[in-house]
């Protein structure tokens, strides 16, 4: 497939800048493969798709506030860096993207905080705008890390755009948030609230969880129209026994397995045995799934409504089919649903 088929019209207004007061309460359209049909439902409606037995399948991860406002030496232009993995511990090395790139160069400083608690040094050039940056920190490690913590701001998605505000910290995480290293949120695991949680597992619902980083990677723009040349970016992932037993257990008595968001999706399909059972992993993903596209394990799937183009777009239309996704959306646009990490829930089964 090519990329140019992926646009669709997406009006601006559509673009969620905040979630619903109430997590679960979002709109919900539940697309049916069998049938092709689709309903229009909210997401506390999940309840009456899912049996005692099924498994949800989420992504743990929690999002780190990866955003950083620097002031450059000598010039004092503001630079902002956006901090994308560690890369040395002990060494206080990673890997940043900034912004605007045009202003820094190898050796500038970087100073950090109200008194320039913090400083770094730009050590090299990655890409166009990647850098990577040494904090000139002498402390114990915790002590730094807390720094950050405290200076660093939630990286919301530039397509929302808005100012960061105190709420987006509780509101741009999932609520079984566990491991801290993305710097993108699992969004379609954000939907669930604690009170539909319990309700879930009441009905005999069982959570699975694994833990994918999601990076950047999914908010960049495929520059190639010939997607089997794209690369994706890789990013780090656990899938332990548990998960895998939990999982196993609900494919062998044949009931349902849904992958809660792309991320999810993304780990599982990384990790198959030949009989289409999930493995035990620890290392680096970079798949990159578009259609046509044969999925082994997940037979269900909730997600969000993603931009045109993207590649998380591209993973959905791989499981719905092409065809029945772009009617969806286009009805979704109409029905005026929102749009993109705030935005409203997608339910494939």
């Amino acid at each position: 497939m090519k990329l140019s088929q992926f646009k669709y019209h997406l009006p601006q207004e559509l673009i969620a800048l905040q979630p619903p007061e109430n997590r679960d309460e979002c709109n919900l359209m539940v697309l049916d493969r069998k049938t092709q049909t689709i309903e229009n439902k909210v997401f506390t409606n999940v309840l009456d798709y899912f049996d005692d037995g099924d498994v949800m399948v989420l992504n743990n991860t929690k999002v780190f506030p990866a955003k950083l406002m620097g002031i450059k030496e000598k010039t004092g232009a503001h630079i902002e860096v956006f901090l994308l993995r560690e890369l040395n511990q002990e060494t206080r090395l990673w890997d940043v993207l900034v912004d605007p790139a045009r202003k820094i160069r190898i050796g500038n400083k970087l100073y950090f905080g109200d008194q320039d608690e913090l400083v770094a040094e730009v050590i090299d050039n990655t890409t166009s705008r990647g850098r990577t940056l040494r904090f000139l920190y002498d402390g114990p490690y915790p002590e730094f890390k807390r720094m950050l913590q405290a200076m660093g701001k939630t990286p919301l998605p530039k397509t929302i755009n808005r100012e960061v505000k105190p709420e987006d910290e509780a509101w741009y995480q999932t609520i079984f948030a566990k491991h801290e290293g993305a710097v993108a949120a699992p969004t379609a695991g954000m939907h669930f609230s604690r009170e539909l949680m319990k309700r879930l597992e009441l009905k005999g619902i069982n959570f699975a969880e694994l833990t994918l980083h999601a990076g950047l990677g999914n908010f960049r723009q495929i520059e190639v129209e010939d997607l089997s040349k794209h690369k994706m970016d890789s990013e780090d992932m656990t899938i332990d026994d548990i998960c895998c037993e939990i999982v196993n257990k609900a494919k062998d008595n044949k009931n349902k397995v849904c992958a809660v968001g792309t991320t999810t999706m993304k780990a599982i399909e990384s990790s198959l045995t030949i009989s289409g059972h999930l493995k035990p992993y620890t290392g680096w993903t970079n798949k990159f799934i578009f259609p046509p596209y044969d999925f082994r394990l997940a037979n269900a799937m909730i997600t969000n409504f993603h931009l045109p183009m993207s590649s998380m777009m591209m993973l959905v239309a791989s499981f719905a089919g092409y065809d029945f996704l772009m009617k969806a959306y286009k009805e979704a646009v109409q029905k005026k649903y929102k749009f993109f990490t705030y935005g409203d829930a997608m339910l494939i089964i």
